[in-house]
């Protein structure tokens, strides 16, 4: 190793910057590769020193030093992977799929380690005469099912092949990202004229102006796609030629034949997880991932989708007929498509209900939305308070580093917000954490929230639309799980829960965005400060069912694709599978198959199960949803935004990170288990459901 990259501030055992948040001025592209490989070098020695150990395995000598190794590498890796997904530059990306196979391999020498297996083994053997705590107790059950799962049982042979399918699926699902983001970048539509965006407001109109400047294209007009099929704009788009152009680009991303088709990359993704799930003893990959979720198996799953499914297209055709009323009835009546769907629904809304979602936008000015909305209602629940802090870098010009308070002063961590897309950004929202909350390391946590917003001109206000402004409350959902979580160990730190658990928080934290005392905080007109009307909001609320047919059945199609994919065997997913035929079977089987209502992610373009940590799990939203709308019933029946409640599902949800079974948990904060007629209700399929 180079005595530069010795010196790389990667190393540092503390940044200088408050709560041990990376100074990314200081840290150069080149000093990511070394740092990670004397990280690796250095958790290895960390658990060598753990099975070195004469004596026989106790909580003290296994368990605690293994809760303390491998920190280096988590700042490392947390501090990586929060630009390769943010800002990921040609050379970010080179050391991306240059790490892959390396982190594949080395996360494989700690799990199938069989020393360290044995000796965990052996606490978990113990575990009813051990005098632990139930955390304690819990962790050794979860390094146990979690080496179990993980394949540290096999033999020398079988482990071999384990790990080089481990390292061959983390180099496709870094291609298969890489790809998406080329496509997507190379999609964006190219209009000519403004008069191509009729529709869309000053400040989108300017946002499209700047993406074109940025691309070399002075005078012209450029929409970025979202990763989901759909695009906000066809909602507002006048022009059914623009609509069509933005949604035919969307549809076809990674399956043109090009050096971006993903098509190949899944197929080889499916057949390899096929094949790795049978050598773990699992019939499918499905089968292997809820194994270790709260669902437990696939068919739990798919007797939840199925009964979601049915109800949910007969509500999709009941809307489809309302929107072919409307264009009919015009001057120039023409068969309804897919690109029109979003348009139409809009102006059945505004017909139904006097509702124009688009309207609305100057009352979610993104400013007010942050800090008198989301902010606001965490104040009010949790007693946090949130300060910007423009003296802490960020890991990019457009971050936003905030503090944020307890409510006896104290400092619980950071908050940060990169709120607009860009090119190097790759699509959708999430949430992660940069540092994590760990007593043996005297840590606090610290997160980040990402959007994909457009950036409107320099000096224009950000308008957001309705459902950008639920995308933040979402996002920030996830951050306050990561923010809250209060554990012993490490690796129960923040949201580091069962992947059909995770959604729960940041989809609770959405019932605020029309609270009335939230709402009156920060739906106020741009310009003229008027509050959104009482009658608006009345009429949001009576809209809140309208269109969920179209909704709930684009997300179950996605998630029964992905189900589709992933309960595959070993000798059919071997097979020759034309991609696209796949889906129109899979989709046709579980009646989804309605060409107006495609599937909110294509297989080509699905990012959360082809190359981030969704795959056979994208169920997870609504699976969560379940204990979500329980939830906010639960909040409606005791007094709603009040410190009280706050405090108890904080304390008892949210401050347990992973340290407990998600479900005890859940009950721990009801008072029972969660009941699924809430979810039907807000859906509109309670009635269906049972025709």
């Amino acid at each position: 190793m180079t005595d530069a990259s010795l010196s790389s501030p990667l190393l540092s055992l503390v940044s200088e910057l408050p709560y041990g948040l990376p100074d990314y001025r200081a840290i150069r592209v080149e000093h990511y590769l070394p740092a990670f490989e004397h990280a690796f070098a250095e958790h290895r020695r960390e658990i060598e020193a753990i099975t070195r150990v004469r004596s026989m395995p106790t909580f003290d000598n296994t368990m605690l030093p293994l809760e303390r190794s491998g920190a280096l590498l988590g700042r490392i890796a947390r501090t990586f992977y929060t630009v390769s997904s943010a800002d990921a530059t040609p050379e970010i990306q080179a050391i991306d799929e240059a790490l892959a196979p390396l982190m594949a391999a080395h996360h494989d020498a700690i799990q199938l380690d069989p020393s360290l297996f044995w000796r965990i083994r052996t606490l978990h053997e113990q575990l009813e005469s051990l005098d632990l705590d139930d955390e304690s107790r819990y962790l050794v059950e979860r390094h146990f099912r979690e080496m179990s799962h993980a394949g540290a049982g096999l033999d020398d042979e079988q482990k071999v092949r384990l790990t080089a399918l481990n390292q061959r699926l983390s180099v496709l699902t870094t291609t298969f990202e890489k790809n998406l983001l080329a496509d997507t970048n190379d999609l964006a539509v190219v209009f000519d004229e403004a008069e191509e965006l009729d529709g869309l407001t000053t400040g989108e109109l300017s946002a499209a102006a700047r993406a074109a400047t940025e691309r070399g294209l002075e005078g012209k007009y450029v929409v970025t796609l979202t990763l989901f099929t759909g695009h906000p704009y066809l909602s507002t788009l006048t022009r059914r030629q623009s609509r069509q152009r933005i949604m035919t680009a969307s549809r076809s991303r990674g399956s043109r034949g090009n050096a971006n088709d993903n098509r190949g990359v899944l197929r080889e993704i499916v057949r390899l997880r096929a094949e790795r799930a049978a050598l773990l003893g699992f019939d499918s990959h499905a089968a292997y991932v809820t194994s270790d979720e709260t669902a437990g198996t696939p068919g739990a799953v798919h007797d939840m989708l199925r009964r979601l499914a049915r109800p949910a297209a007969a509500n999709a055709r009941d809307e489809q007929r309302a929107l072919q009323e409307i264009i009919d009835a015009s001057d120039t009546p023409f068969s309804l498509d897919a690109h029109d769907w979003a348009y139409y629904t809009e102006r059945v809304r505004a017909a139904r209900f006097d509702l124009d979602h688009t309207a609305l936008r100057p009352w979610f000015e993104a400013e007010r939305v942050l800090v008198d909305g989301v902010f606001r209602a965490a104040t009010a629940l949790y007693g946090v308070t949130f300060t910007e802090r423009p003296d802490i870098p960020g890991y990019h010009p457009d971050v936003r580093v905030f503090e944020v308070i307890e409510e006896d002063g104290t400092g619980l961590g950071l908050y940060l917000l990169d709120l607009y897309t860009r090119d190097t950004k790759r699509g959708g929202a999430w949430m992660n954490s940069i540092v994590t909350q760990s007593r043996p390391e005297g840590t606090a946590p610290v997160v980040v929230n990402n959007l994909n917003v457009p950036k409107p001109a320099t000096g224009e206000p950000t308008l957001l639309t309705l459902d950008e402004v639920t995308t933040l409350f979402h996002e920030f959902g996830h951050a306050l799980h990561g923010l809250f979580a209060s554990v012993t160990y490490p690796h129960f730190a923040g949201t580091n829960v069962r992947r059909d658990f995770v959604e729960f928080p940041s989809q609770v934290n959405e019932m605020w965005i029309l609270w009335p005392e939230i709402l009156a905080a920060y739906a106020t007109h741009v310009d003229t400060g008027e509050p959104l009307s009482d009658d608006v909001v009345a009429r949001l609320h009576a809209s809140e069912r309208f269109n969920q047919g179209f909704a709930t059945s684009e997300y179950l199609a996605a998630s029964w694709i992905d189900q589709a994919w992933h309960s595959l065997d070993v000798d059919s997913a071997a097979a020759d599978i034309d991609v696209a035929d796949f889906e129109a079977r899979a989709l046709a089987e579980v009646g989804l198959d309605n060409p107006l209502v495609p599937t909110r992610y294509s297989s080509t373009y699905f990012a959360h199960v082809f190359s981030g940590g969704y795959s056979a799990g994208y169920y997870s939203y609504i699976w969560s949803e379940v204990l979500d709308a329980d939830t906010v019933e639960w909040f409606r029946e005791n007094g709603g935004l009040t410190r009280a409640n706050g405090e108890r599902f904080r304390r008892r949800l949210l401050g347990v990170g992973g340290a407990k079974d998600p479900l005890e948990a859940y009950r721990d904060f009801r008072g029972r288990d969660a009941r699924i007629e809430p979810l039907l209700a807000r859906r509109g399929l309670d009635a269906a459901s049972e025709a």
